[in-house]
């Protein structure tokens, strides 16, 4: 096996909401809170590789994908057993819908968090 030069820690979403974000991404993947500062939250499991940050960014600008203006610049896969429960429950907690769905198997929806990141719940 191949050793790189570094080990992943952690994925950091810019907010200008990051204990409102760390809120509800906690809720959507059921990892609680782990560490909270004015200017940073976090989320995880018990560790790298599957933990989430949320920095401050007070000028934060929303994506306003699939538009080249703001791309989404990075979005999450997340694995779901039943999509339609999956679904009706990440809109239950403040996820919305992307109007653009660009799956045509339906083997994947987009959504935006409650800060405008796109994140898509998958099945296999």
């Amino acid at each position: 096996m191949m050793r790189g030069i570094a080990e992943f820690r952690s994925i950091v979403l810019d907010t200008p909401d990051p204990q409102g974000l760390a809120e509800f991404y906690s809720r959507l993947l059921g990892w609680p809170i782990a560490s909270v500062e004015e200017d940073w939250v976090v989320v995880t499991d018990g560790g790298p590789p599957r933990r989430l940050a949320f920095q401050l960014a007070p000028d934060f600008r929303r994506p306003t994908w699939p538009d080249p203006e703001r791309p989404q610049q990075l979005h999450l896969d997340l694995h779901v057993d039943d999509i339609e429960e999956a679904e009706k429950r990440a809109l239950e907690i403040g996820a919305v819908k992307h109007e653009h769905q660009p799956s045509e198997d339906d083997s994947f929806r987009v959504f935006l968090d409650p800060a405008g990141h796109t994140f898509c719940l998958c099945r296999d």
